[in-house]
């Protein structure tokens, strides 16, 4: 079961609000524990007993870590078996090279356990600040349990450190207004996925499915275009959704992506684009490193390593390091012609590109394949246009020119400058009625296609 299903939208959802609601304040922790537990068992009852070892054995760790807080050596056990024991759990999942593992726990074929690439990470990085004693309280099973497991974060994020998380949980306000705005926030992302991102997927995977030495450079282009907003608008919306839903629980959860699409400096890219999973690798993995190091081609190799790094989580393989690695290759060189006057256009322009070129190793299946995808999109089968190219483009370009409005903060900023008030007041009153128009757009849409599971990505 996943947020844009009709299952969850107009069952699990209202079901789990009023269940809360209905409950006593001193209570909703653990109707909050419950209702994730049944929404894992509704994605498979494996899933369930998985996540739940899962949960069980790193808690474990950590409360074998504060019991020899004071014995480093012997604190440092647990550590390595809970970062090893998560390690294997991600990589035997995310990668071909741990089958054996998945005949060892008897997993049914096919099976995934969703959100695994999130809470590895948030698991493996308690485990740290416990042991570097960055976490002074002592966590319960319950409330780490709700870290873990709790299903508006499940599935995108946002990536929070347990003691972040533990502060909103603290500090959560239930009422109906923010029931109102977690419900709009949570359409929005629902809006992003069903009516943008799965119509594009469709123009993406028409050109994926042509003959791959017959397209012309239109045509790719048009393919990868739409590969990078689809993969925006479906990691953007699943995660909006999220955060709308823990909206409605009273729990502000941040928001994971920025408008990074159309951003007028890379830098900005990659600060706005998943940036708590940049964060935590800045955290834990390369701010260590920096410390180790003083001259500054040290400090650009190590940089371009974290970026590599992100690059391999989203995907595991090799086009993944390769992304990474070239987008914090263009970070650094950006940082280095910095002193030179760019016009913010012009920067947009050429951030967008870099962005495209990119993810075409993102979105390849082999690092041979993206670079041959790459020479023709410069042209090399020797078409630049044709007739495929020509219908693609009509087609479709009501919808990119829509996407790339959407992938903006214009409006945005536009309701923020203004000082009008009955401007205000006036989309105060529609608003609501937008929402249920898209809601009603959205649920024809996934009634007619059966469902809107599609991922360009296994998170």
């Amino acid at each position: 079961m996943v947020y844009s299903s009709l299952l969850y939208i107009y069952g699990f959802l209202p079901i789990s609000l009023m269940l809360y609601y209905l409950t006593p304040r001193k209570w909703r922790e653990i109707t909050i524990l419950l209702l994730s537990i049944a929404f894992c068992g509704m994605i498979s009852l494996y899933f369930l007993i998985f996540i739940s070892v899962f949960t069980i054995i790193n808690y474990c760790c950590i409360k074998l870590i504060e019991k020899f807080r004071r014995n480093e050596k012997l604190a440092s056990v647990p550590l390595v078996f809970g970062i090893v024991f998560d390690l294997l759990a991600l990589f035997a999942f995310r990668t071909e090279y741990f089958t054996w593992l998945h005949r060892l726990i008897k997993a049914p074929e096919g099976f995934f356990p969703i959100g695994i690439s999130f809470f590895v990470l948030s698991a493996t990085g308690t485990l740290i600040d416990v042991y570097k004693k960055r976490l002074s309280c002592r966590c319960s099973l319950m409330r780490f349990s709700i870290y873990i497991m709790f299903f508006p974060k499940l599935i995108m994020g946002p990536l929070l450190r347990y003691g972040s998380f533990s502060k909103l949980l603290d500090s959560r306000k239930s009422s109906l207004s923010g029931i109102g705005v977690g419900m709009t926030v949570f359409v929005k992302g629902l809006a992003k996925k069903v009516i943008i991102a799965d119509n594009l997927y469709m123009l993406y995977r028409s050109v994926q499915s042509s003959n791959f030495n017959e397209i012309s450079a239109v045509t790719a282009w048009l393919g990868i275009t739409a590969y990078i907003f689809c993969l925006y608008f479906t990691l953007s919306g699943v995660a909006d959704m999220g955060t709308g839903i823990a909206y409605c629980f009273g729990i502000r959860l941040p928001h994971s992506f920025n408008y990074p699409l159309l951003s007028s400096r890379i830098k900005y890219f990659a600060a706005r684009w998943q940036s708590q999973v940049v964060q935590w690798l800045r955290r834990y993995i390369t701010k260590p490193l920096y410390n180790s190091s003083e001259k500054k081609w040290l400090w650009e190799a190590v940089f371009i390593f974290g970026w590599s790094l992100f690059g391999f989580w989203y995907t595991f393989d090799l086009n993944g390091l390769v992304f990474g690695a070239l987008m914090g290759a263009f970070i650094i060189t950006e940082a280095r012609l910095r002193e030179k006057k760019i016009m913010e256009l012009t920067g947009i322009f050429y951030t967008f590109l870099i962005v495209i070129l990119c993810s075409v190793f993102l979105s390849g299946s082999s690092f041979s394949y993206s670079v041959k995808y790459f020479l023709v999109m410069i042209g090399g089968n020797g078409t630049i246009a044709d007739t495929q190219a020509f219908y693609l483009t009509k087609s479709y370009i009501v919808l990119i020119l829509l996407a790339m409005y959407a992938s903006t903060d214009l409006f945005r900023n536009m309701m923020t400058r203004s000082g009008k008030k009955k401007l205000k007041i006036a989309l105060n009153i529609v608003s609501p009625m937008v929402v249920a128009v898209l809601l009603i757009i959205c649920t024809a849409l996934i009634s007619y296609s059966g469902s809107s599971e599609m991922l360009l990505l296994k998170l």
